[in-house]
């Protein structure tokens, strides 16, 4: 149950509709009870010619009770649903509050698909917690003490073995099927995550699918997927009716029992046969309070489950909640950066992305890495922008440890362009206004004069991803994002990549000439423009092996030297 820990108390802030879930549950139930304990005494006393004024008014009770037990019901539906949902909420609520701070680097551990599970079906399951495994055994133990408690004024024995229905099927049949129900449930939340998994990659690269006539392989693998899960489904439906059957015939056979002794003690004149019907309807009643207890198991693993996999992807979150800020960035500051002994590998890789990487940027300066693909180079500016953690090594921003700053406050003051840049469905003004809300239609235009997209207007409609704008445009389009923001730290990774050497270079000069007394990290596999800049890093299999100026390195006629001649040979 540690892991339903945050469930329980997000249920807690819903205290008054948890009460009242509780006391109108109870009063429906023993409504139940006294409606159908009335009904068996009513026949046993109409059978010996009672008098009529006498029938009356028992009858006249026996409809007050009936309606005491639909308000009560229908009062118990509202409170407890109306909690449900209202825990629901706040539990979308508090994880994405924990989850939103990991999205970044979270898709490294986890794949996309998995991540859909748990965020929709997980949370949704947990919607059954206080429904279907909180409250109702509250309800059934009052409920049943209570007319054991009432059954014991007239037979001692009678309420003895309705106390021991109450055990086994409250109880002993539950808990034998919670067992079973923990391994199945584990099976069927893997077999609907490898499901998801499968569904989202086909949508995701069905144009590819097609493209090398692949999509029928991948249609076998999702139909497989399926049909596991549902053989799951269908092993969990037969156990849930397993557990319901077995629950109802317990609780049958112990009506039999109070039926038997009762005409036994009756016989044997230790009890007035007048009560004999009625605490056989009381047995047949106060059992359907047992009747969620069938599902309990099932529910109580689902939630589980669900709880432990949902926070599982924000344990992380949860470890650096008690590590409070100890710096916070001053607005519109060139940022200094130093890096010692930094390695770092992706989870579940051997291959060492940076191997004990040391390197220092200088306030104000301008400063290019580049070096072949693979070589460390986005890595290194994702750590600098704390999208992932787990690296060995010290990694400073103006003297302060990096993980003494929160990673909104650093990104709130960088001006940040990465090789893959997200478009949202809407308008060119739409897209730019994420950069600064109080930006003006002249100021958005005049920017897009600078990246050369001013054959853009800003009520143009972007698709969804960008799926409109050629690579180029979408380069240009994150450039001028990242200019309107306008801070001090630039961390730029392959921003023109895209874009033909003479839009570069008109682009780069309007870039540099804002970022004139700016920190400016440039990551570029081209070597073309290099001259502006500081100092170049050379990296090559996750460290630098040639740093310095372009003079510099191209004086020392080594590993930076040979690419730019290769490039130079490529261009003529």
């Amino acid at each position: 149950m540690r892991v339903l820990g945050p469930v329980l108390k997000l249920m807690m802030n819903e205290k008054k509709d948890v009460f009242y879930s509780i006391l109108f549950g109870f009063l429906a139930g023993i409504s139940a009870v006294g409606l159908f304990a009335s009904s068996g005494y009513i026949i046993s006393k109409a059978a010996l010619a009672t008098p009529l004024y006498a029938l009356t008014v028992l009858i006249a009770l026996l409809k007050l009770i009936g309606f005491a037990r639909a308000l009560s019901r229908y009062a118990e539906r509202y409170f407890s649903h109306r909690a449900t949902f209202t825990i629901l909420s706040n539990l979308r609520v508090s994880f994405y509050e924990k989850l939103e701070p990991l999205a970044p680097r979270i898709y490294t551990k986890y794949r996309s698909g998995d991540l859909l599970a748990r965020i929709v079906g997980d949370v949704e399951s947990l919607q059954n917690f206080f429904l279907r495994v909180y409250y109702p055994p509250i309800v059934l133990v009052i409920v049943f003490l209570s007319t054991i408690v009432f059954t014991s004024f007239y037979s001692i024995y009678v309420a003895l073995i309705l106390l021991t229905g109450l055990i086994l099927t409250g109880f002993v049949v539950p808990a034998f099927f919670a067992v079973r129900q923990k391994k199945i449930d584990s099976t069927v939340r893997e077999g609907r995550g490898a499901l998801s998994i499968e569904v989202t990659e086909l949508l995701y690269g069905f144009r590819d699918l097609k493209i090398y006539q692949k999509l029928e392989e991948k249609e076998r693998l999702l139909t497989a997927s399926s049909n596991a899960y549902i053989q799951e489904q269908e092993r969990e439906g037969i156990q849930a009716i397993f557990n319901q059957s077995l629950n109802t015939m317990v609780s049958l056979i112990i009506s039999w029992f109070v039926l038997t002794l009762g005409s036994y003690l009756v016989v044997q004149n230790q009890f007035d046969g007048l009560f004999l019907a009625m605490l056989v309807m009381i047995s047949l009643t106060v059992f359907e309070n047992a009747t969620p207890m069938a599902v309990l198991p099932y529910h109580l693993e689902d939630s589980r489950q669900a709880a432990s996999r949902l926070y599982a992807v924000v344990e992380d979150k949860k470890k650096n909640d008690d590590l409070e800020p100890t710096f916070r960035l001053l607005p519109q500051q060139a940022l200094s950066f130093d890096v010692e002994d930094v390695t770092f590998a992706f989870p579940e890789e051997k291959r060492l992305a940076l191997d004990k990487l040391n390197l220092r940027i200088p306030s104000g300066t301008k400063t290019a890495i580049v070096g072949p693909s693979g070589s460390g180079k986005s890595t290194l500016l994702q750590l600098l922008l704390k999208v992932h953690e787990g690296y060995q090594g010290k990694i400073s921003i103006d003297g302060h440890s990096i993980d003494g700053i929160t990673q909104e406050d650093l990104w709130n003051k960088t001006n940040v362009v990465l090789q893959e840049n997200h478009f949202f469905y809407g308008t060119i003004r739409e897209n730019l206004l994420l950069s600064k809300d109080e930006l003006s239609d002249a100021e958005m235009n005049d920017m897009l004069e600078k990246v050369k997209l001013s054959h853009f207007s800003l009520s143009d409609l972007v698709l969804e991803k960008g799926e409109n704008l050629s690579g180029g445009e979408k380069q240009r389009l994150a450039i001028a994002r990242a200019m309107l923001k306008d801070e001090r730290v630039w961390l730029l990774d392959e921003p023109t990549s895209s874009i033909d050497a003479l839009t570069e270079k008109e682009i780069y000069d309007q870039l540099f000439q804002q970022a004139k007394d700016d920190t400016l990290i440039l990551v570029s596999h081209r070597l073309t423009g290099l001259e502006k800049v500081d100092q170049i890093l050379v990296m090559e299999n996750g460290t630098i092996i040639e740093s310095g100026t372009f003079n510099e390195l191209m004086d020392m006629k080594g590993y930076f030297y040979e690419l730019k001649q290769i490039e130079k040979s490529i261009m003529v």
